[in-house]
């Protein structure tokens, strides 16, 4: 049976800030479903884990690490979830903290972090034949494995794979994080190595030194080999594209179902789609809309420039006193796009519904009830609410970028296919276009609208698919360096 590690920065469901966090719970899953032995390792964040789940944690290991000079305790301990096994990774001083990331520290947080998961596979006895870390946080352990810890025989035969969930965070440290943090000299400080601009780039060196580069589009593999994508490590992927690869993302599909999920009014299917339009109303009436037979264009969304939200503001502003439409949005982020988003609402009340928080309930009945769904994002990896979205039955409306473009299928009035629509120029007037297009075929051809909802909900991103590609890959990589 094949081994694995998974190692991340956080996982589902005990914490998450993102699509990594989805991921990091969903794959692991999948694969151990798909006759992997896969174990996960996270840090463990005790303020921020679950109360629920502390009863089941049970202690593994106790050992040190060498840190700066000095000995530092590392903790070892574990659960299981289903049929995955979990290692959480223990030290109150590095992650007894009221957040995951953002501390000036965190350098030293997760270089730590790093060498604790690469002497832990000793001491619980568990040398896996794939190491899979996942962005920077955990970047580097390729580059210490053929370094600080190149002299240990097990790890000899272990392979690395670099997942970039986005490449936009890269772990910039200057150089003495080698020697204060992870005790090492600087051979691979070099442009060939780690060195980027003067400073340690721990995600460089995960590309230049890991086995096996993946992202989580086939798209975005492509973009960030480009200087308008490549986030300046463009260059680094592109000499490194032989061992890059693109595997789109999938979303657990029990969980996402409309014909199942607790938070909707009523439950409906691709076959019979009758409840859909009693959740719309329901949500009209939830969030302060006048139950009106319009379209309801959704949005649950981070409010930032990277998700497009800049130019969703100056679109909305241009058509929302001439269309005939509704807009609910659900989010937080940028203090000045939250207040965009507010002024729309008070602007143009009775058209749309602007909340300013995050609420995992309500977004669910954002995708069940919308007949839209807005992912106007600058750029995008994988995206998963696009995939949710399609779930529901609710159309996207997305800007062809990374996953965005290998998951939505664009309306064709030739042939009726398609399973949203989008658009190619990122400009604020092409977006107000599209979202003007699809209103109005909304109300011209609802007949066409069903269809596309239909075919949005036959739409498969369950994991097993993407779980298949990362297995073939490891055996790859095994039967290659066998």
């Amino acid at each position: 049976m094949l081994k694995v590690i998974f190692a991340a920065a956080e996982g589902a469901p005990f914490y998450k800030t993102g699509g990594l966090g989805d991921v990091a719970y969903a794959l692991p899953k999948a694969l151990q479903q798909a006759g992997v032995d896969v174990r996960v390792v996270l840090p463990y964040y005790g303020r921020l884990f679950p109360a629920a789940l502390r009863a089941d944690l049970r202690p593994r290991a106790q050992f040190t690490v060498r840190f700066g000079g000095q000995e530092k305790y590392v903790g070892v301990l574990t659960l299981r979830l289903g049929a995955v096994t979990y290692y959480l990774i223990d030290n109150e001083e590095f992650f007894g903290r009221d957040g995951l990331y953002g501390y000036w520290d965190d350098g030293g947080r997760f270089g730590f972090f790093q060498m604790a998961i690469i002497e832990m596979l000793q001491v619980i006895d568990f040398i896996p034949d794939i190491l899979h870390v996942n962005d920077w946080h955990t970047a580097f352990i390729p580059v210490l494995l053929k370094d600080k810890y190149s002299w240990i025989e097990p790890y000899r035969h272990l392979r690395t794979q670099l997942t970039i969930h986005n490449l936009q965070f890269q772990g910039w440290f200057p150089p003495s994080v080698l020697g204060d943090v992870f005790g090492i000299g600087r051979q691979f400080f070099h442009p060939d190595g780690f060195e980027k601009d003067g400073s340690v780039n721990w995600m460089k060196g995960g590309i230049n030194f890991a086995d096996r580069v993946t992202t989580v589009s086939p798209t975005y593999a492509q973009e960030i080999q480009t200087p308008a994508y490549g986030e300046r490590l463009d260059g680094e992927l592109r000499q490194q594209a032989w061992k890059l690869r693109g595997i789109l993302n999938g979303i657990d599909t029990s969980l996402y179902d409309p014909a199942t999920d607790r938070h909707l009014k009523a439950t409906y299917s691709a076959v019979d789609l009758r409840g859909k339009a009693l959740d719309k109303a329901a949500l009209q009436v939830e969030v302060g809309l006048p139950q009106r037979a319009v379209p309801l264009f959704g949005i649950v969304s981070r409010l930032t420039r990277q998700k497009g939200m800049d130019q969703l503001i100056t679109a909305l502003n241009t058509i929302l006193p001439d269309a005939d439409v509704q807009v609910v949005l659900l989010g937080t982020g940028d203090p000045d796009l939250e207040a965009g988003f507010t002024a729309l609402h008070d602007r143009f009340a009775g058209k749309v519904a602007s909340l300013i928080r995050f609420d995992e309930a309500l977004a669910q009945r954002i995708y069940g009830g919308a007949d839209f769904f807005v992912m106007p994002s600058a750029f995008e990896p994988s995206g998963l609410a696009q995939m949710m979205a399609m779930r529901y039955g609710t159309l996207p409306i997305v800007h062809e970028t990374g996953g965005l473009r290998d998951s939505v299928h664009p309306y064709d009035a030739t042939t009726g296919a398609g399973t949203g629509f989008s658009y190619w120029d990122f400009t604020p007037r092409v977006l107000g276009d599209t979202l003007l297009r699809a209103a109005s075929l909304y109300q011209a051809e609802p007949a066409v609208i069903a269809r596309l909802q239909q075919q949005a909900m036959a739409a498969d991103f369950d994991w097993v698919h993407a779980a298949q590609h990362y297995l073939s890959g490891y055996q790859e990589l095994v039967d290659t360096h066998a």
